[in-house]
């Protein structure tokens, strides 16, 4: 198939709206059913439809690269944009996170008998559910993270049991 300004272009318009409307909402938090999923997915098509515009309209981008020092300027602080996203901006980088990561985080480090009570069970009747649910903690004082690990699915497995809600 040739690569044709006649659909490459509609394609960019198309899908810079939807990233443009999509990204807005959920900046502001608006974003509501399939927002999210489509901005992430259907972004795809941003790129495909990028490409082909920039592919039907190579003479003219190469130009603007090259005999632009405006272009040449916008393209450097673009490139320096998109390195500087890969910075972390936490002290450490131990100290930073999303909310949801960081409450995991005080949770799977904190020693189980402070645990216990936000869960509505005893310290003694969560390790035992935790123990028949085959992750064996020594003690009160031991965390999640002592007696787990680095181990991801058995730390979801045990966070899991702990908070389904008060035991029987």
């Amino acid at each position: 198939m040739k690569i044709s300004r006649d659909w490459a272009t509609p394609l960019t318009i198309g899908a810079f709206g939807l990233m443009a409307i999509t990204g807005i909402l959920m900046f502001f938090h608006l974003d509501s059913g399939l927002n999210k999923t489509a901005h992430e997915w259907l972004g795809w098509l941003m790129v495909a439809g990028v490409a082909a515009h920039a592919s039907a309209n190579w003479l003219g981008f190469k130009r603007y690269f090259l005999s632009s020092p405006q272009g040449r300027n916008i393209l450097a602080a673009s490139v320096l944009v998109t390195a500087g996203s890969f910075v972390s901006l936490s002290a450490g980088g131990e100290g930073g996170g999303s909310p949801p990561q960081l409450a995991i985080r005080a949770v799977t480090q904190a020693p189980l008998a402070r645990v216990a009570p936000l869960t509505g069970r005893t310290v003694e009747q969560l390790i035992a559910e935790l123990s028949a649910a085959g992750i064996q903690v020594s003690g009160g004082e031991q965390s999640l993270a002592q007696a787990i690990g680095a181990d991801r699915e058995r730390t979801g497995k045990a966070l899991k049991v702990m908070f389904r809600g008060p035991g029987p």
